[in-house]
């Protein structure tokens, strides 16, 4: 399908913070299954969300890493 995979480690990504001024771990950023809200910043999202936009931040810092 014309599509990249790269693995990236989908460790503590519900749980990290994705505002780059921040990037606070925590499990407590994460109250519950589906609602993520930084104690740090107080940023809110939907945990897949969130999650998902680390994994893709993960992603594209090792693509980039691996074409250097």
């Amino acid at each position: 399908a014309g599509r990249e995979v790269i693995a990236v480690d989908p460790r503590n990504t519900s749980r990290t913070c994705p505002r780059p001024e921040c990037g606070h771990v925590a499990k407590e950023n994460r109250p519950n299954q589906e609602t993520f809200h930084c104690v740090s910043c107080g940023h809110q999202a939907h945990a897949d969300t969130v999650g998902a936009t680390n994994v893709l931040r993960a992603g594209l810092v090792r693509r980039q890493a691996n074409a250097a």
